[in-house]
């Protein structure tokens, strides 16, 4: 089924307290009560490649960002939205890219049959959109994040049972791994996407990684460069040492 659904008002939520006051009690069902909204983010810009049939660049131009456990939802002020289930949600992260910060998703539009088949296929085959989604407030980006892989978490696929990755940007679930062994080979178009994505994809925790692993700064381990560039007393005696 397509990932995007266009939609005219914003589903029920509720906040984290109102959640935890309804089920401070036993509820009559807990099916009856609404999704939590994890987080909501005003002066938002959307869009996607390739576009949506009847939302327009102007619809995507400004609006509300509502992460809702339930699914993801965009409101635009000209009363048009979209919502995209998370199971769709194949891969979601920060982008550093020149044009500014932004959270890059890629959806899964594949358009399956009651019985999980592609109509008219007899293998699946997987079609992807893209979409970006863009602050006012570049700092906002992270709890973005981390919302939209809270929420991806509270909707595992039932179709993969692999051990979960220590990786806080990419979810692979979806994804084969390509070892370059047994005649793998990447295409030419293969090649570049790999080469966009690496190019646009920033990972902080790779940064904290590489300064625990003691990364050198003029042939000084970071550990022992201050943040004003001086270095500690020990670095400095053994430079000494080395120069007599």
């Amino acid at each position: 089924m397509p990932a995007v659904t266009l939609i005219s008002a914003v589903p029920q939520y509720i906040s984290s307290e109102e959640h935890r006051t309804l089920t401070g009690s036993t509820p009559a069902s807990f099916n009856d009560i609404p999704s939590v909204l994890r987080h909501k983010e005003e002066n938002v810009s959307i869009a996607f490649d390739p576009p949506v049939e009847a939302f327009s660049a102007e619809d995507g131009a400004q609006g509300t960002l509502y992460i809702i456990e339930s699914v993801l939802v965009f409101m635009s002020s000209t009363g048009r939205g979209f919502q995209v289930e998370y199971p769709s949600i194949t891969l979601h992260a920060i982008s550093r890219a020149e044009t500014g910060p932004f959270i890059y998703c890629q959806l899964d539009e594949s358009a399956q049959d009651g019985q999980g088949q592609i109509a008219g296929e007899s293998e699946e085959v997987s079609e992807m959109r893209e979409l970006s989604i863009k602050t006012q407030n570049a700092s906002s980006l992270e709890p973005i994040f981390e919302s939209l892989s809270y929420c991806a978490s509270l909707h595992p696929d039932p179709a993969t049972d692999e051990d979960d990755l220590d990786d806080a940007f990419v979810d692979a679930g979806d994804f084969e791994t390509f070892t370059g062994t047994e005649g793998e080979e990447l295409s030419e178009v293969g090649r570049a996407a790999l080469a966009h994505l690496e190019s646009i994809i920033y990972d902080p925790h790779e940064q904290s990684r590489e300064s625990e692993n003691g990364a050198e700064v003029n042939g000084v381990k970071a550990s022992h460069v201050h943040e004003d560039g001086r270095v500690s007393d020990e670095e400095e005696d053994k430079g000494d040492n080395n120069t007599t």
